[in-house]
């Protein structure tokens, strides 16, 4: 049934049929992310840090209508130089890209959606979205929470992105049943930084334990996916002041402009890597890797299993 609307990378394939470890990687990083060529360059910087690991990575997209798990350099040169062109795609559009043969660069949503049709269950990203400040008055709040409740797959990130309203999102993923795994930590990291003031649910400190609690909750049939939440590494963490400052100006900003809804997060994220001079893009690379890495070890001990 799905033959008809999905492409898994013969490499994917392979890997997933012998049971070896695959890790699935987003695209809106690539096309709305960053600038091009750093978006290319990062891209597949990952893929590399995930095979220098020994897993197989895949990165997820929609190219002319199909559902891609799993791209080739050309591919991911392509998202990248086509940048925002390319639609940002959550749940709602998937079908609407399929018909219209469109290209859509995967949100977090989206990549959960596509890999768990492949039958990937362990996905690295930046940071997840989530419940947005002022929720209480838009209702603006991600639909990679609603995926995170359904949907099979775990979730390797650096906390929900610090733009966000922190609080509300970690109670709706409680409301959810969506269980935070902090890796070596017992706090939430807050993306740029490696503390919140906001706990986890538990503390596992190697990839194998949370490979088992990945396999115990699917084993039983408690479906949706799980948050590992992965401090960005120490050298790389943003002081506090710093970006709380930007993200605080930033969000005045996109008041005023009245920007909101999907367009909200790629705009936020890029006036913050402005007034930090860039720094917050050289973090926001730095923990993807980091995840990365993570990811790898969760896939690998999961198959191992």
């Amino acid at each position: 049934m799905l033959d008809q609307y999905l492409d898994i990378q013969p490499e994917v394939a392979q890997a997933l049929a012998n049971n070896q470890p695959v890790v699935a990687l987003e695209s809106t990083i690539i096309s709305h992310g960053m600038p091009y060529p750093r978006n290319v360059e990062t891209a597949l910087l990952v893929e590399d840090t995930i095979r220098a690991e020994g897993a197989i990575p895949a990165t997820i997209a929609i190219i002319e209508g199909r559902l891609k798990v799993g791209l080739s350099k050309d591919q991911i040169e392509y998202l990248g130089k086509a940048g925002t062109a390319v639609t940002k795609v959550s749940r709602r559009d998937i079908p609407f890209m399929v018909a219209g043969k469109k290209d859509g660069a995967t949100t977090v949503a989206a990549t959960m959606i596509l890999a768990a049709m492949a039958g990937v269950r362990v996905f690295a990203t930046g940071g997840i979205g989530g419940v947005h400040r002022g929720a209480q008055e838009s209702f603006d709040i991600s639909a990679d929470l609603q995926e995170l409740a359904n949907t099979d797959v775990a979730v390797i990130c650096a906390g929900a992105k610090s733009i966000l309203d922190l609080s509300l999102t970690r109670e709706y993923l409680e409301t959810q049943g969506v269980p935070i795994i902090g890796y070596q930590t017992d706090s939430l990291p807050a993306f740029y930084t490696r503390e919140s003031e906001h706990s986890i649910d538990y503390r596992l400190d190697s990839a194998q334990e949370i490979a088992l609690a990945l396999r115990a909750k699917w084993g039983m049939a408690l479906r949706g996916g799980v948050v590992v939440a992965n401090p960005i590494p120490t050298e790389f963490a943003m002081p506090v002041e710093t970006i709380t400052g930007a993200i605080d100006q930033a969000l005045a900003e996109a008041d005023e402009q009245g920007i909101a809804g999907k367009d909200s997060t790629p705009f936020l994220l890029a006036r913050v890597c402005e007034l930090t001079g860039g720094n917050s893009l050289d973090s926001n690379i730095e923990l993807v890797l980091n995840n990365a890495r993570l990811g790898a070890n969760i896939a690998k001990e999961y198959c191992a299993i």
